[in-house]
């Protein structure tokens, strides 16, 4: 069973491809031309959204290594130890919000201290696969697509977020 799974994960994006390209060609489209033009489209995105993922990343970067976000670490640790939200994971969540790799490096410092089993390793291993970089990704997105009124969507994923995190709690505690 698990080398037919195999098989077919190893030929299925060749296989979408090749349906791609035979519609387009049944269909009497030039397959070649609307691919360049759809990269020259990507270019432009790319080219549109680099300057804020800098921004968002240098961001991070001079929050992390000034010692401020483990100082705002501590101070709100002090508030969510008391409903259960262990305080080594604060800067996990907040800096999970604006850039994933950056939170990959928090988790691994966690995973070294308290290690990948313990409750507060299980705890974050969820809560890094059920949260959304928020900021990373409105900004990418809402760039893109040039949206100007970002309406309920910070508020909607910023409760979708702490859902995620009260739910990794949750579950980690049954484990």
């Amino acid at each position: 069973m698990m080398n037919a799974l195999a098989n077919l994960s190893s030929i299925i994006i060749p296989a979408i491809i090749f349906y791609i390209v035979a519609y387009g060609l049944i269909n009497k489209c030039n397959v070649y031309e609307v691919f360049i033009a759809g990269a020259k489209d990507g270019l432009k995105t790319v080219f549109g959204i680099v300057p804020t993922l800098i921004a968002l990343m240098v961001a991070v970067g001079v929050l992390r290594t000034s010692g401020f976000l483990n100082f705002l670490g501590e101070m709100l640790g002090r508030l969510t130890d008391m409903v259960g939200f262990p305080a080594p994971l604060v800067p996990v969540v907040l800096v999970k919000m604006f850039s994933a790799s950056a939170a990959s490096g928090l988790v691994l410092d966690i995973f070294k201290t308290h290690g990948p089993d313990s409750y507060i390793g299980l705890i974050t291993s969820i809560m890094m696969s059920c949260t959304e970089t928020i900021f990373y990704t409105m900004s990418v997105y809402f760039i893109a697509a040039k949206v100007t009124k970002t309406r309920y969507t910070l508020t909607g994923a910023l409760i979708a977020t702490f859902a995620s995190v009260f739910a990794s709690v949750i579950i980690a505690g049954f484990m």
